[in-house]
């Protein structure tokens, strides 16, 4: 299959200006003079089916390359929080998208990359996500007055992100002790002697076993470090199941890509650890009984696939003092998180506010 350049231009051909995806048309547009440019999806020679690629396998060839997706045409890497941007060679990048830092550098791609075959389009227009991001900072209650000044949402920036999404169907057997509470009547003497009858529980304790069979599709793990993860994980999650597009250049043109830092390798393990955690809890609440101990699970996988996609986010990054924050919103589904700096002030007045009518309820009582 040839490589196909993802951020190859487009030029406009109402002004010459460069076309970008527009989220709000779900087109190519212009950005200068709005024209509509041509395009159909699927178009694109690397617009095949999705598919599901062997994990093992994959594993065991580690470092072949794979079909599909953006080739690096200019690459740069942040010596700050270590994220690799990949975008178009005629933009000159100043700072990073990522975490603010002017310490970036030119990278060189590695050439054995897994390249991404598909990913999720954006839909959420950057005007509406500056709405909901005016909204966001006015709700913060105890961030600093200056703070809707301090992050202005001029930064903003839309960046495609990879992600590893994994299939498996796993068949686990498990084995617990089962407790069935009941209760008895006992009778004890009180601190003045007298005879007093209280119900007391016991539990009556059984083995206990059974299966499981549950099949995982798309168990999502992210491959960025240019995003905090605690942020991404709480705009999850990106509806990789049904609304995934085969790759086509067109949807990251005007877009930042960042390349997967979290290797396939990685990504497995950190899947497989999620899996394990969910099927725990799924033979945890099979077990019989008013309780359990011991539950031990064994489980076998099979049929494990992956791919590897990019999903959109809309990012803002900004400086408060000595420390940088970021804000993000999921591309699709509109959904956001952020960081902000706290207003020791406004903390501090607020607890004496609480201490104060804590004390008057007090007196209130007394009287």
């Amino acid at each position: 299959m040839p490589e196909v350049s993802a951020l190859r231009k487009h030029p406009c051909p109402e002004c010459g200006g460069d076309a970008e995806w527009n989220a709000a048309k779900q087109a190519l547009a212009c950005p200068f003079c709005g024209t509509l440019l041509p395009w159909a999806e699927g178009e694109d020679p690397l617009g095949a089916a999705i598919v599901e690629h062997d994990l093992e396998r994959a594993l065991a060839d580690a470092g072949a390359a794979q079909p599909g997706g953006p080739a690096e045409q200019q690459s740069v890497k942040c010596e700050s929080c270590q994220a690799i941007s990949v975008f178009d060679a005629a933009r000159v990048a100043q700072r990073c998208d990522f975490c603010g830092s002017p310490a970036i550098v030119p990278f060189d791609a590695v050439k054995d990359a897994i390249r991404p075959e598909s990913l999720l389009p954006v839909v959420i227009p950057a005007t509406q996500v500056r709405d909901h991001l005016h909204t966001w900072y006015a709700s913060r209650w105890f961030a600093p007055n200056k703070l809707r000044s301090a992050a202005l949402t001029d930064t903003l920036q839309g960046v495609y992100l990879p992600y590893w999404t994994f299939d498996a169907q796993v068949d686990a057997t498990w084995t617990a002790e089962s407790g069935y509470h009941y209760y008895v009547t006992e009778q004890v003497r009180d601190a003045d002697g007298k005879t007093q009858t209280r119900q007391v529980q016991k539990t009556r304790w059984e083995d206990s076993s059974g299966q499981l069979s549950h099949f995982f599709d798309d168990e999502l793990v992210p491959g960025t470090v240019g995003v905090h993860l605690k942020l991404l994980r709480k705009v999850e999650p990106f509806p990789t199941i049904s609304e995934l597009k085969p790759y086509d250049p067109a949807y990251v043109r005007g877009w930042t890509v960042e390349r997967y830092q979290v290797d396939l390798r990685q990504a497995a393990g950190t899947s497989q650890a999620q899996m394990d955690a969910t099927v725990y809890q799924l033979c945890d609440r099979q077990v019989p009984g008013d309780t359990h101990r011991n539950l031990q699970v064994a489980s076998d996988y099979q049929a494990r696939t992956f791919k590897h996609i990019l999903v959109p986010i809309w990012l803002v990054s900004y400086n408060y003092g000595a420390k940088s924050f970021q804000v993000v919103v999921n591309g699709f589904t509109g959904k956001i998180a952020g960081e902000h700096p706290l207003s020791w002030l406004k903390i501090t007045l607020a607890s004496l506010a609480a201490i104060i009518i804590v004390l008057l309820l007090v007196l209130a009582f007394n009287r």
